[in-house]
């Protein structure tokens, strides 16, 4: 590479919330969360830029089944790009590692670009709020502190943060204290990604970029002080990410997903 040339970006994806089931015509308050993934994949294949990584931040399935995790893994296979999938508060966290396990799907800890990927467990079982063990937090740490040199990314299922959304406020991170304690030590953290919210988030702690992404099947109405949701399309966020560790990153949506949502639900 002469001193003219760039390197490109690595381009990474984020795929969360799709709520998979058994059934295919499985469906979330009327939105049939196969169909509305298949929107959102096919969205994705249409950008010229092909992913490097994709990351599964969380409630892969709706029913904890082994035929969920299967098809997701099926329908992933369009992208020819590792992935790293992390469970969500409706994952059955046993059945998700069965069908993982001899794969890359389960790696934790990813080197990519330039970049270090960190992907944490949050998921409480029978719960729906999220929280970190101390193993987990050790991890955490362990990992930020082997590659100081390298921008990391570190994502999880639950929200790390207030998003302004009422409802939502018992079921994020039970313990973010903790969480921010570590990431507060190491300078190089320069993402904290999440799912759960269904809904797009963007905001700043200091020099650490937050970022949430909307659900691949239905979406929740932001700033909402009971559950609500609203008629947005499904959607996905990429990322392409420098090695000085300036990153771009933005959120497209498949508005051409017909779907016919029940708008008066109290919960699913």
């Amino acid at each position: 590479m002469t001193n003219t040339e760039k390197a490109s970006p690595l381009r990474v994806i984020q795929l969360t919330d799709p709520h998979l089931m058994a059934d295919p015509s499985g469906a979330l308050l009327g939105v049939n969360t196969r169909d509305s993934l298949d929107a959102v994949i096919t969205l994705a294949l249409k950008d010229p830029v092909t992913p490097d990584l994709l990351l599964a931040t969380g409630d892969l399935a709706q029913d904890g089944s082994e035929e969920a995790y299967r098809v997701f893994a099926d329908k992933l296979k369009a992208f020819n790009c590792p992935s790293v999938w992390l469970p969500g508060n409706h994952d059955h966290g046993p059945v998700l590692r069965q069908v993982i396990a001899g794969t890359d799907h389960g790696r934790r800890q990813v080197i990519a670009g330039g970049w270090q990927f960190i992907q944490l467990d949050t998921s409480v079982p029978g719960k729906v709020y999220g929280e970190l063990s101390a193993e987990e937090l050790e991890f955490l740490s362990a990992s930020l502190s082997v590659h100081p040199q390298l921008p990391a990314l570190v994502n999880l299922h639950h929200h790390p943060v207030d998003i302004g959304c009422e409802w939502m406020a018992e079921i994020g991170l039970r313990n973010r204290e903790a969480f921010w304690q570590v990431i507060d030590r190491f300078s190089h953290v320069k993402v904290v990604l999440w799912g759960h919210i269904h809904q797009e988030f963007d905001a700043l702690r200091h020099d650490v970029r937050l970022l949430a992404t909307p659900s691949t099947c239905i979406q929740f109405k932001s700033g909402a002080r009971k559950f609500s949701v609203e008629e947005k399309a499904p959607g996905y966020r990429w990322f392409d990410l420098h090695r000085s560790g300036d990153f771009e990153t933005g959120v497209c949506r498949a508005d051409d997903f017909e779907y016919d949502l029940d708008c008066n639900s109290t919960g699913y």
